[in-house]
């Protein structure tokens, strides 16, 4: 296996402009705990993610339809390589019960290596 870590290294150089990360964290959110623990099983359960980490209720203020609207929210937060990023976010297409899901990928730059290891391994 390839080093899982080579552009995510704290004490190597950042990678070049135009070098995409090769681990993200992706978020979501969901209107109930229920619907966020759904997710997150499912995303681990398909390997889309290695883990997953639910957020308490946060308050979330939006313009839908026209409309200003405040809701509470659990924010899902997924951790998984590059690779498997089009896999969680079909997944998460298919899964969810909103209209349009929030999903955001967020590159990381570095980490530690036996996680960012333990990431690859859990998404392959």
């Amino acid at each position: 296996m390839a080093d899982p870590t080579a552009l995510n290294d704290p004490a190597a150089a950042p990678a070049p402009v135009g070098v995409p990360a090769r681990f993200l964290t992706v978020m979501t959110t969901t209107d109930s705990e229920q619907k966020a623990e759904r997710l997150a099983r499912g995303a681990i359960e398909g390997r889309f993610a290695a883990c997953a980490q639910i957020s308490a209720p946060v308050t979330s203020v939006f313009r839908w339809n026209g409309a200003v609207e405040t809701n509470q929210e659990w924010q899902v937060l997924f951790k998984t390589a590059s690779a498997r990023y089009a896999a969680l976010e079909a997944y998460l297409l298919d899964a969810h019960d909103y209209d349009t899901p929030e999903i955001i990928a967020t590159p990381v730059t570095h980490g530690g290596a036996g996680y960012l290891a333990w990431v690859a391994e859990e998404t392959s």
